[in-house]
């Protein structure tokens, strides 16, 4: 039995949001913004469009959908297009300088768009350069990370000249679902901010301390996503493995267990990324063993030389997770097992690199994400001596992109002959397309429904696509 849920509630403290909270207000702006654009403040909140726009992560994304249904639910509508909207929210990405400057853009491009309209800039960006964005004439509202969850309720009380509202930002808020989406996955965000201080990542100091969302407020969106036709559930977070880190006697692996025995239905959960130190025995044996969790595992590995990793104060070593990986490929060689790299750190020379791509070719990671070293200001990494060349990182990258195709186009090869459970997402030519339980894209012949399992038995490979066909029951 989960502990006393009640308790928990009462544990989490109390903050008071200003009238715009850490809006433009932070940096002055709030009368200056209001002259800089004719918008009505006085308007009724829930009579406008609004048009939405995500950069960055998996988790943005997972936010704006909550935004989405949050602005149904007090009487907005969702634009049409991008150029039908009174209110535009750009919900924006720091984890590179190109991400910056990409917000950037979109934020002038919302403006020319429609300059009598309301422009809420909102994400990590928002929370970097709040004073530099207050002072600019195309953006109206700041809303930092933390009170993002309230951003609706920051707008109405914004168009509505209304004052304090006390908002609970200590724990997540639980995020209504009520109308599906044009997708078969349905993403929820079970856990915000990040400890871990990685030298390179500027991600603590913009999302905060960690944050779990209660176990009750967790079953009762997977419920409602269901209700709603989802048949993919993909728990994510910011760090993820963190889950319950703020909660006493909570984990990630008893909330898996508490979902698998509270909700019934047919459906399947997927995992967002998990560091490997996070792993453990008993999280392996319920991932492989239980057929509602997805064979997939989404490991960082960021490099394969012990001296680069204790200088991104990563807290693990190549060797220990080159046995990590191989061991769930020894107990499931079905399993999709993907991986984040980097290349271009400070100080990574010929031979770092080199260990890197060698423990990649000899482990069992079948898909790889490939990123390149950006200088993030504030970070200890920025700092360093030994900075590598934009050439130099370049070329390792797309060394270790070409090294990810043959490690994926192995692994489908792999899969010929094998017998998988798939979720149909689209119509495709010979049938529907849809993703397996181990995230491999499967072509299935004459299947003809969406949103559909199909047990598959898999006899070739199209580019980067598996053929099947129905498989008997």
């Amino acid at each position: 039995m989960p502990p006393d849920l009640e308790n928990l509630e009462k544990e989490t403290g109390r903050m008071k949001i200003n009238e715009i909270s850490d809006l433009a207000k932070v940096a002055g702006n709030t009368e200056t913004a209001a002259e800089a654009t004719p918008f009505p403040r006085g308007a009724f909140a829930g009579s406008q469009r609004v048009s939405l726009f995500t950069l960055g992560c998996k988790v943005n994304q997972v936010e704006t959908e909550a935004l989405r249904e949050e602005f149904i639910h007090h009487g907005y509508q969702i634009a049409d297009s991008w150029d039908a909207a009174d209110i535009y929210v750009i919900n924006t990405c720091a984890v590179t300088s190109t991400a910056e400057k990409k917000s950037r853009a979109i934020i002038r491009r919302a403006r020319r768009t429609n300059p009598h309209s309301l422009v809420v800039v909102t994400g990590c960006y928002a929370q970097l350069a709040k004073s530099e964005l207050a002072q600019l004439p195309d953006v109206d509202l700041l809303v930092s990370n933390q009170d993002k969850e309230f951003l609706v309720e920051c707008i109405n009380r914004y168009l509505r000249q209304e004052e304090e509202i006390s908002c609970d930002s200590s724990r997540l808020r639980p995020a209504r679902y009520t109308h599906h989406h044009p997708r078969t996955r349905g993403f929820i965000k079970i856990q915000d901010g990040c400890e871990n201080y990685c030298s390179y990542c500027i991600v603590p100091r913009l999302r905060g301390p960690v944050r779990s969302k209660l176990p009750e407020h967790v079953l009762e969106e997977i419920q409602s996503m269901i209700a709603a036709d989802y048949r993919e559930i993909v728990l994510n977070g910011i760090h993820l493995g963190h889950y319950g880190k703020d909660m006493e006697g909570w984990d990630l692996t008893r909330l898996l267990k508490l979902i698998l025995d509270r909700v019934p239905g047919e459906y399947r959960i997927r995992l967002g990324s998990l560091e490997p130190t996070e792993i453990g025995e008993e999280l392996i044996e319920l991932v492989i063993n239980e057929p509602r969790l997805c064979k997939h595992l989404h490991i960082p590995l960021q490099s394969g030389s012990d001296r680069i990793l204790q200088s991104m104060n990563r807290h693990y070593t190549a060797g220990q997770y080159l046995e990590l990986v191989t061991d769930l490929y020894l107990r499931e060689p079905k399993m999709g097992l993907t991986s984040d790299v980097m290349v271009g750190f400070p100080g990574e020379g010929e031979r770092e690199f080199r260990e890197t791509y060698q423990l990649i070719h000899d482990s069992p990671l079948n898909d790889l994400h490939v990123f390149r070293f950006s200088i993030r200001p504030g970070t200890r990494a920025a700092l360093m001596e030994n900075q590598v060349s934009e050439t130099v990182k370049k070329e390792r990258s797309q060394e270790l992109i070409e090294l990810g195709r043959r490690r994926r186009a192995s692994f489908l090869q792999s899969l010929i002959g094998a017998e998988l459970r798939v979720l149909t997402e689209e119509t495709a030519p010979e049938g529907m397309r849809g993703l397996s339980e181990n995230y491999a894209e499967v072509l299935v012949e004459g299947a003809q429904d969406a949103n559909r399992f199909y047990h598959v038995r898999i006899y070739g490979v199209r580019e980067e696509s598996l053929l099947a066909v129905r498989a008997e029951a």
